[in-house]
């Protein structure tokens, strides 16, 4: 049962991070705040999550799962390559669209609060490569006649592509789904 409430008290601690980090910038996140706020002490949220930095990349890593779970979903339901890179890109830019901490995270709403940024951007390797081998593997079930160097490519390329819109969108969801699929139709098609 240990367990079961640990994870359950780090499901509540990374909530109120997202919370606060949404109302009023991630600088004002501190763990005696997180603390306050789940009704819990301090010292549980060092012992459960860790210092300010591990806190800052559980954060991104659960909204990233969130993200890679509407990704698998697409792959599981499709049976075309195309329509489930096109579905995946879909469900990701429309996630995000909506998505308060991610604004939180790369909007200037909290003036120079730019501390969550790196787990998005330049400590992006793990995001891009937990991202890039989950499609990797889905995409495994489709004949796509990509071997998989060429498949690691065309991939990876479109994981930068799509966090690039979520990121700095500049079409709608549904215009941008509809461009990567055309562009990988195209990769496809050599």
């Amino acid at each position: 049962m240990g367990a079961a409430v640990s994870e359950t008290t780090r499901q509540r601690i990374l909530d109120a991070a997202a919370e606060m980090t949404t109302e009023s910038g991630w600088a004002s996140v501190t763990m005696s705040r997180i603390a306050e706020r789940c009704g819990i002490s301090r010292q549980t949220v060092y012992n459960d999550i860790g210092a300010k930095p591990a806190l800052a990349k559980s954060l991104i890593l659960r909204e990233l799962e969130q993200f890679l779970a509407v990704v698998s979903a697409a792959f599981d339901q499709e049976s075309d390559f195309l329509r489930a890179i096109r579905q995946a890109t879909y469900g990701v830019l429309d996630r995000a669209q909506d998505n308060k901490l991610l604004h939180a995270v790369v909007s200037a709403t909290h003036g120079a609060d730019t501390e969550l940024l790196p787990y998005l951007s330049s400590h992006s390797e793990g995001l891009l490569g937990y991202a890039t081998e989950i499609i990797h593997e889905h995409s495994r079930k489709f004949d796509h006649d990509l071997n998989d160097h060429q498949a690691d490519v065309a991939i990876e390329t479109i994981v930068r592509v799509v966090l690039s819109h979520v990121m700095q969108p500049t079409k709608s969801p549904d215009e941008t789904a509809d461009d990567i699929a055309w562009l990988m139709s195209r990769v496809l098609s050599v």
